[in-house]
């Protein structure tokens, strides 16, 4: 399968699918499920209240964040791959990870990703190959399944970045 191509999604997105290496989507998927799942549970339950910075997220509400979005873009794949045409609200992180009190959760919560990552790609391996390129609208801006399929993996690649260079040095 192709790389989405530039009008498949807003460009706000395009750092993230940018940052998704070429190949299958389905085992990249796959095999950051696993890179991510370790570093997850490398990381010490002491750390998961630890801020680099007073007004940001817990390595705790990181990961739920993570989750959460991970949700929504799966939610959002689903929804245009079945050709349902209603365009879908938008999503606001910051009161989405005020309102899950991740960083109220016990830190095996890491384990959350693992499931909800088999999920993904369970859809994703399972679409037939005319719903990839169905395109649907959420937050007002137009995606095809495609394009959702990568920013999941690229979103991911973000804050495995931001968990690297800014939480766990």
């Amino acid at each position: 399968m192709d790389r989405p191509a530039r009008e498949e999604s807003n460009e706000f997105y395009y750092p993230y699918i940018d940052s998704v290496p070429d190949g299958d989507i389905v085992a990249i998927l796959e095999e950051q499920r696993g890179a991510t799942l370790a570093l997850l549970e490398s990381i010490p339950e002491s750390r998961a209240s630890y801020r680099y910075a007073p007004d940001k997220w817990s390595v705790s509400e990181l990961v739920s964040h993570i989750n959460d979005a991970e949700r929504l873009y799966t939610m959002r794949a689903f929804w245009f791959a079945r050709g349902m045409d209603s365009p879908l609200p938008s999503y606001h992180s910051d009161f989405a990870v005020k309102t899950a009190k991740g960083g109220e959760r016990a830190w095996a919560h890491v384990h959350e990703f693992e499931a909800i990552r088999a999920s993904t790609i369970a859809l994703f391996r399972n679409l037939p190959s005319e719903a990839w390129p169905r395109r649907g609208k959420a937050s007002d801006y137009e995606f095809t399944v495609r394009a959702l399929a990568y920013i999941a993996a690229g979103h991911v690649n973000h804050h495995v970045g931001v968990l690297r260079e800014r939480y766990l040095r």
